[in-house]
């Protein structure tokens, strides 16, 4: 089963107070030709879809557009809310949405339940796990000890032990977190001593990790667990980085293999 592993499109962001919607559009459309090219069997948003809780017009609509776009590819979308998005907002429609295949998190309000896809080889369960916050998990689970979600780190590894993916079957898990040992790029946003950073260990039981939320592609701590980074360069930090697509193909279980399809912007940064 082959995905695309997208993440950060930060729609409506401005950089240098220079618009960027017209190289975001110019890369969408050419991320849509590399889907035309290279078939997959769905397409991964790893958070971060808007750049603004409350995002301008023009970038609602292009996201709609994009969204649409792949719905008439008849290619199932799983999209989760990052720490920009308002998940409230990513989360309208969502249950009309799924009757186009479009997935999308819902506000979270505990451990999400698989969306499961069949290939050859059997069921891939893909779970959907929007940016958290430790009050979001203490919210969520009252009955917890306190100590059970101090922590960005604790937090997480509450919700993944009530999220146990079955051993037996492939899995893959979306998610939108600083996850310790990565790097960070100038257009990012770090947290005050790494406050926020989680363990990549706590990824263990999936066979892939479609991480989002940091800008540069790189693998953490294994293969699987990755970030595909943005397609598009958004700080002088990123100006040498070749930008790429990130093509995941689960085989049976325990192979994945791993490749960047690269892109081409409308205008460099430099």
């Amino acid at each position: 089963m082959r995905f695309f592993h997208l993440s950060d499109l930060h729609l409506g962001k401005r950089v240098c107070e220079c618009s960027m919607l017209e190289d975001q559009k110019y890369i969408l459309d050419q991320i849509l030709s590399l889907l035309d090219t290279h078939p997959v069997d769905g397409v991964l948003l790893a958070g971060d879809l808007y750049d603004k809780p409350v995002p301008p017009a023009e970038a609602v609509r292009l996201l709609d557009w994009f969204l649409t776009e792949l719905s008439a590819r008849k290619l199932p979308v799983f999209a989760i809310a990052g720490n920009h998005d308002s998940a409230d907002r990513v989360a309208f429609g969502s249950h009309l949405l799924a009757s186009s295949q479009v997935y999308v998190s819902p506000v979270f309000a505990g451990a999400p339940e698989p969306i499961t896809l069949t290939d050859a080889y059997g069921p891939v369960d893909l779970y959907l796990l929007p940016f958290l916050k430790p009050a979001m998990v203490r919210h969520a689970y009252p009955d917890e000890p306190p100590e059970a979600a101090q922590t960005y780190n604790d937090a997480l590894g509450c919700v993944l032990r009530h999220c146990k993916p079955d051993p037996a079957r492939r899995s893959v898990l979306v998610a939108h977190q600083f996850v310790a040992g990565a790097t960070a790029c100038e257009s990012e946003e770090p947290s005050v001593g790494g406050l926020d950073c989680v363990d990549a260990a706590l990824f263990e039981g999936f066979d892939y990790v479609a991480l989002g939320h940091l800008h540069s592609p790189q693998k953490v701590g294994r293969e699987t667990v990755r970030y595909c980074g943005t397609p598009l360069k958004y700080s002088f930090s990123e100006a040498r980085q070749q930008k790429s697509v990130t093509l995941v193909e689960l085989g049976p279980k325990g192979t994945v293999d791993i490749t960047a399809l690269p892109l081409t912007p409308l205008h460099d940064l430099r």
